[in-house]
């Protein structure tokens, strides 16, 4: 019975034209070196999103400037020590075709983490919300990036360029 309604669901789907948007040739986008740690692990987060490395000569070329993080106090104590922070990231970006622009933008993403005195648990408290933040600037950023360019490989006609 399983089998049928999938069976039954895959029909009912392809009969309506729909088609994924992830295909293998919309997704070879070569990552540019960025700059700093953090941008090391970010190159890595959207190469991962990406389905892995890709040479220089690839269809498409993401270009990304990652910001320095931010952080900001967003709890304090009745001594002024602070007990919560935010740190934010931003990151602008530029896709391109064959050394045409086809999309910018600029993506932020920020998480709390809790401060405490002690320096060890205070900068693993620091580090893990860093890197959970350049995970999802990598999710934005290769979202918008694939969107783009299949958005720019099926023009309205639906032919590919």
């Amino acid at each position: 019975m399983k089998k049928f309604l999938i069976i039954l669901f895959v029909l009912f789907i392809s009969a309506c034209g729909f088609h994924p948007m992830f295909t293998g040739a919309d997704m070879d986008i070569y990552v540019s070196p960025i700059s700093g740690i953090n941008g090391i692990d970010l190159r890595n987060a959207l190469w991962a999103r990406f389905g892995g490395q890709r040479e220089p000569g690839a269809t498409y070329t993401l270009t990304v400037k990652l910001n320095d993080p931010v952080t900001q106090y967003k709890a304090l104590e009745q001594t002024g020590d602070a007990t919560w922070q935010e740190i934010s990231l931003t990151a602008s970006y530029v896709l391109s075709h064959n050394g045409k622009q086809i999309a910018t933008g600029t993506e932020r993403a920020a998480e709390s983490y809790t401060f405490v005195r002690y320096l060890v648990a205070s900068n693993a408290s620091y580090n893990n919300a860093v890197q959970n933040t350049i995970r999802v600037l990598a999710e934005k950023i290769s979202t918008r990036a694939i969107a783009e360019t299949y958005k720019y490989s099926h023009n309205d006609t639906g032919a590919t360029k």
